[in-house]
């Protein structure tokens, strides 16, 4: 078996069911397995997927054991070459297996791939390729120093901001929303640390591998949408989590010495800022940076205009038409909202590209997508917002 791909799902059934879609056209050429691991989202949507994907794997666990223990279950039943751990809000390319494959069997020294992600509107998710915390990187994020100096190579390098987010280049932390590893580098260093109930795993472990002699990469060229908002809501227990997961984590790796002198003025900063966001979820939410523009809120009859297969398109309109929920429209300009039709003439990936092209951040207007088979469209407006589901 060449690769295993694991995604851990909670209450996210029409997203997982567009990403199922979209991971076996990226597979269909490649000898692979899907476990899905289910952390007791007692929703149905498993009982409603299993006859639509008769070939993935469908565990289910009797309660929410977080996202490193739910991985490492699957991870046990796995038989991959390489694993790939995948968001279960994600949507991949036809050509990003062979892509990533090609890229780690060039690099027999390389430990875990990341690759370019954007978020639901578009925009580049900046967690695609990270720096360590180090107690030095950690004070210029909690400073804002790296906001400030966005593109420094001393001051921004919690985001690798000085580094062309289009070039594939080493990364020293990847994203557990899509992350990439040989199985030799994990029996070498370990799975996910445990400790971790959520947030923070994908940072010990990019961290484990990197001290294992292994280098990390971000591959830029190929890119998959990765809808945040709806796997990460910013609300008051997410705070919680994240800021309780940074300080574990400085904790286990910098916690003698210098580092650990530093770390206890880096500990009241993680701990402040955790108090400021729990602030901002409560009275506001997060401003939009140069040139974007606020999601538009749902109207009580949205606009809708769409575009791709002609064939998934036609069918969709004639499903909304009936429902008489929204208005068609016949050009993006009129639109609130733009639906991405995936089909036989409009492959995923020329659905990501449009995305990218589009810019919805910068016109406020929101994207749903639609995969061929499905009878739904799904989409988040942004990394911090929810998204909304359209079943015909």
């Amino acid at each position: 078996m060449v690769l295993s791909v694991i995604i851990v799902n909670y209450r996210v059934r029409y997203f997982l069911e567009l990403c199922l879609r979209s991971v076996q056209k990226a597979l269909s050429s490649l000898e692979s397995e899907i476990i899905v691991i289910d952390n007791h989202s007692a929703d149905g949507g498993i009982d409603e997927l299993r006859p639509l994907f008769p070939g993935v794997r469908f565990l289910e666990n009797p309660e929410n054991i977080g996202f490193a223990r739910a991985n490492n279950l699957a991870l046990r039943q796995a038989s991959g070459e390489y694993i790939l751990f995948l968001n279960p809000d994600t949507i991949l390319p036809e050509d990003f297996a062979r892509a990533c494959l090609d890229f780690l069997r060039d690099k027999p020294g390389a430990g875990a791939l990341g690759v370019r992600m954007v978020d639901g509107s578009g925009r580049f998710l900046k967690e695609s390729r990270r720096g360590f915390p180090t107690p030095w990187v950690a004070f210029c994020k909690l400073s804002g120093l790296s906001v400030l100096f966005p593109r420094s190579r001393f001051f921004s390098t919690y985001y690798l901001g000085h580094l062309p987010a289009d070039t594939t280049h080493p990364s020293a932390v990847l994203s557990g929303a899509c992350l990439w590893v040989r199985r030799a580098v994990l029996d070498a260093v370990g799975a996910f640390d445990e400790r971790f109930f959520m947030y923070a795993e994908d940072i010990d472990l990019s961290f484990r591998i990197e001290k294992g002699g292994y280098t990390n990469y971000y591959l830029a060229d190929t890119t998959i949408v990765h809808f945040k908002g709806e796997s990460t809501q910013k609300d008051a227990h997410y705070v919680r989590q994240f800021y309780k997961a940074m300080s574990q984590f400085r904790q286990k790796h910098f916690n003698r010495g210098l580092p650990a002198l530093l770390g206890t003025g880096i500990e009241a900063g993680i701990w402040l800022r955790a108090g400021i966001g729990r602030l901002a979820t409560v009275f506001g939410s997060r401003p939009s940076g140069p040139g974007e523009v606020p999601a538009h809120p749902i109207k009580k009859k949205p606009r809708t205009w769409l575009t791709g297969d002609p064939t998934e398109a036609g069918l969709v309109k004639d499903l909304l038409t009936r429902q008489g929920e929204r208005e068609i429209v016949s050009t993006r300009q009129e639109a609130d909202e733009i639906l991405f039709c995936e089909g036989t003439g409009y492959s995923f990936r020329e659905c990501i590209a449009a995305l990218e092209a589009a810019a919805l951040y910068r016109s406020g207007q929101q994207a749903r997508f639609h995969a061929a088979g499905s009878r739904s469209a799904t989409g988040s407006p942004d990394r911090d917002g929810r998204g909304e589901t359209l079943v015909f």
